[in-house]
């Protein structure tokens, strides 16, 4: 038998794998997985294709507390805030939209969009009251699929949701960038640890910190006393510490360690690196 016989039957038994998938044959969508994977290992499927496939598989099955910003990672505004201490934010942050808090910083009153603040920047209109441009807040549980949410998302043509949890406290938010990079995928860099690993040793006085951390897991891995009690996590203690959303390469101490922000995006850190401070 020649080579392009070989070749050809080997196609056709590839054809009928997917033919096997299409007609629901696979058990279980690790099978599917499976035989997309292979079909890039056989350059049938370009490696970008396959991660996009997967990870519009895995929508269906990761809920919003998967995803979503923390509470003590959300940028707001107060509903108290003039126009001058509202507008450093939005510029510093470049976000396009806030959620806007009352006298109760758990409550969320509205949303409010940043381009609505160009008609008193530029003089159109005199008196600010951040009530009357207020947009009505989307509430959503922490339980939600994301696939249901991304389809709500593009139905109501909203682009961002307040997460509450079974009690109707705010735990923190989703915009529907948050969903689709779970499709798209992030974009890696040479600091990326494993998924399962929070804290990664880098040498004896330097370690990435994933910015998820719980201010508890790095007491107990590092023998410390970090504390705050309005934050749960290393990366929001660390955004109190600068007191802004900093960008990748600023540093800050707390404690015993230099915290430098090595991923950042205009909403959250992602990673962290702790350096341990020399002794005095």
């Amino acid at each position: 038998m020649s080579d392009d016989s070989t070749t050809s039957s080997s196609h056709r038994s590839w054809l009928e794998k997917i033919g096997q998938a299409l007609a629901g044959e696979p058990r279980d969508r690790n099978e599917l997985i499976e035989i997309l994977r292979e079909a890039t290992e056989r350059q049938l499927l370009d490696t970008n294709s396959f991660n996009m496939i997967e990870g519009v598989l895995k929508v269906q099955e990761l809920r919003v507390r998967d995803i979503m910003i923390p509470r003590s990672q959300m940028i707001v505004i107060e509903q108290e805030m003039s126009l001058e201490d509202i507008l450093p934010i939005v510029i510093q942050t470049v976000h396009s939209r806030f959620p806007v808090i009352g006298e109760n910083k758990d409550e969320v009153l509205g949303i409010l969009l940043a381009k609505d603040l160009l008609a008193y920047s530029f003089g159109e209109k005199k008196t600010f009251n951040i009530r009357e441009i207020l947009r009505p807040p989307i509430f959503i549980p922490e339980s939600k699929r994301l696939d249901v949410l991304l389809q709500e998302f593009r139905v109501n043509r909203n682009h961002m949701a307040v997460v509450i949890d079974e009690y109707g406290g705010v735990t923190g938010l989703v915009t529907i960038e948050d969903v689709l990079e779970q499709i798209v995928g992030d974009i890696e860099d040479e600091y990326d640890t494993e998924d399962d690993q929070a804290i990664k040793k880098y040498n004896e006085t330097s370690y990435y910190v994933k910015a998820l951390t719980t201010i508890e897991e790095f007491n107990d891995y590092f023998n410390t006393h970090l504390e705050d009690k309005d934050v749960e996590t290393i990366g929001g203690l660390v955004m109190r510490g600068f007191g802004h959303l900093p960008k990748r390469g600023e540093s800050v101490e707390i404690g015993n360690y230099r915290f430098k922000v090595l991923r950042a995006d205009n909403r959250r850190i992602h990673l962290l690196q702790a350096i341990i401070k020399p002794e005095q």
